[in-house]
This record gives structure tokens, C-alpha cells and sequence, in this order.
């Protein structure tokens, strides 16, 4: 089966194409530019290169976050686009599971992590075991030094992978000390191969019905939400609900 898998939940961009576990093509960029605008020709130009036609897919994977609220909407829209246009299934993976997978032959265990901005972070917890990747922590929103003091509670080696390292670097030292390692530029980015490669056994979602995982409202929506919260208060700052219309 052809898998063609899509990640455009943060700065870096990926498509890959994978056929029986074999990586036929890979397109990853990391640069802070129009993921709309860029996708469909980069998932274009690999299909051309491998020789494959957009009817020969079997199966769409796509990172659905957490992530750029942005970001996430865009790769989530052209992989559910594209599977209902194909009528084939589509897979929705972790975009930290993604990049935990970068992690494989690490012995402890793994915090893949985006900057969330305010000091916060997307972050989860995965170990490998037996070759598989398994999530202990589930993904969340925390800020940076409140995870790595839960971090350093393990009292175990913890391997932080992302290109937000630098942002976060000091902070995870100072509370872990030699427990923290990290992973070298070469491992931090997430790989779209690896997703192809997660998702090709997952649930197959319904085309229709498949969201996104922001874990988080989009700040546009956390303040339109919070307007009608204040809106629909009497002139006391007490709650209105239709019941009080009756």
C-alpha cells in the first residue's frame, strides 16, 4: 500500500511517501513560510519524482497536532481533502508522537516539545519498548518549568527533542541536571517517513468527522469565546442562560 503522509503543524513542513514500510520519497523544509501555499506543489513534485499517481494511494496520514493552530488546519484540511476527493482512509497522528519517533534507541524516556509562547510548551511523554512507541504522558499544554519539575520526580534519563531547545535548554538543565539530554539538530525535526510509518496501523478515521488536535483554542477563539462569555452576563455580573428568558 502507498502512504502518503503530511505534517505541516509547525515551522518545518514534511511530506513522505511510503510503500511496505520502504521510505520512496521524503520533502522537509524548515523555514518560516506559507505552509497553504507550498504543500500542494511539494506533495505534487514527490509523486511526480516516485512515479506514483494520486489514484495509486491507499492511505492519507496526517499530523493533527498540537501544534500552530495555523498550521495544523492547513495540513489537517489538505489531507481530508485529498481523502475524500481519493475515497481512501485517512490516519490522524500526534504531531509529538511524530517527533518522539526520533527518539527510537533511546533507553529513557522522550519529551518531544513545541514552543507554546508565554514560557509554555506542547509536550507528551514516550518511551520505546520493544520497538514500539508508547505514550506514558499524554500530550498537553504545560509550561516549561513546572513539566521539567515533574520531569525530574521520574528521577530518570529524559531525552528532549525539538527545534525549540535552545528556548528551553537552561530551564530543563537547571531542574534536571544530568538526567537532561538532548537531541542533536540532525533529530529535531520530526520526520514525515516516521508519521507514514506510525499511522499505517492506526484506527482509520472517519473523513467527515475528523478533527484536529489543537489541545489548546486558538487565541482568536479563546477571546471571541471569552467576549460572548461576558456578553451573555446580566448588568450584576451574574450568568444569563435561556431559562431565565422563559
Amino acid at each position: 500500500m502507498k502512504i502518503l503522509a503530511i505534517d505541516t503543524s509547525n515551522v518545518a513542513m514534511g511530506v513522505a511517501l511510503v510503500e511496505d514500510d520502504i521510505i520512496k520519497g521524503e520533502i522537509v523544509t524548515n523555514i518560516k513560510k506559507d505552509h497553504s501555499v507550498r504543500l500542494m506543489p511539494a506533495i505534487q513534485s514527490l509523486l511526480k519524482d516516485c512515479g506514483v499517481s494520486p489514484h495509486e494511494l491507499g492511505l492519507i496520514v496526517v499530523a493533527r497536532g498540537p501544534g500552530s493552530y495555523t498550521g495544523v488546519r492547513i495540513g489537517t484540511t489538505i489531507a481530508k481533502t485529498l481523502a475524500w476527493a481519493l475515497n481512501i482512509p485517512i490516519v490522524g497522528v500526534s504531531s509529538l508522537e511524530a517527533l518522539a519517533a526520533n527518539g527510537r534507541y533511546f533507553s529513557g524516556v522522550i519529551s518531544p516539545f513545541f514552543d507554546a509562547r508565554r514560557g509554555q510548551i506542547y509536550t507528551g511523554l514516550y518511551r520505546y519498548d520493544g520497538g514500539q512507541l508508547e505514550c506514558i504522558e499524554d500530550d498537553r499544554i504545560v509550561l516549561a518549568d513546572e513539566w521539567a519539575r515533574k520531569l525530574q520526580e521520574r528521577q530518570e534519563r529524559v531525552l528532549f527533542i525539538g527545534s525549540d531547545i535552545p528556548l528551553y535548554k537552561e530551564t530543563f538543565q537547571q531542574q534536571l541536571g544530568d538526567f537532561a539530554q538532548f537531541a542533536p539538530p540532525s533529530l529535531q525535526l520530526p520526520r514525515p517517513g516516521e508519521l507514514a510509518l506510525l499511522g499505517k496501523n492506526k484506527e482509520k478515521a472517519d473523513v467527515h468527522t475528523f478533527v484536529p488536535n489543537y489541545v489548546r483554542l486558538a487565541e482568536a477563539e479563546a477571546k471571541w469565546l471569552a467576549k460572548q462569555k461576558g456578553e451573555n452576563k446580566d448588568g450584576d455580573g451574574n450568568s444569563i442562560s435561556l431559562n431565565d428568558l422563559k
